[in-house]
């Protein structure tokens, strides 16, 4: 019997599946971590606003030095998966390393 280009819902199904999952906000996080951190960009994009408010407030007391911890989390952002990372960030809402 034709199906004149429709597919069985559980063909889709099973192509779905197949489908590596795919973090929408890890690769931005990453990189206004990286890049502008010192602004808590990448806190304020994760939705941790009290979070980059004290980032904020870090940098300003040390000057700058405090920048290095949005650095190294966007880094490690990078090199997680995005499956964990959203898991960590996303849905568990784990605001710090």
């Amino acid at each position: 019997m034709e199906n004149y280009g429709y597919t069985k819902t559980e063909n889709r199904q099973n192509q779905q599946s197949d489908v590596p999952y795919r973090s929408e906000k890890k690769i931005p996080a990453a990189i206004l971590g990286i890049l502008v951190g010192w602004l808590a960009l990448n806190k304020f994009y994760l939705g941790y606003t009290k979070e980059g408010i004290i980032q904020l407030v870090l940098n300003v007391v040390t000057f700058g030095t405090a920048s290095i911890i949005p650095f190294i989390e966007g880094i490690l952002y990078l090199f997680m998966s995005d499956k964990q990372f959203d898991d960590t960030y996303v849905y568990g809402k784990k605001g710090w390393l």
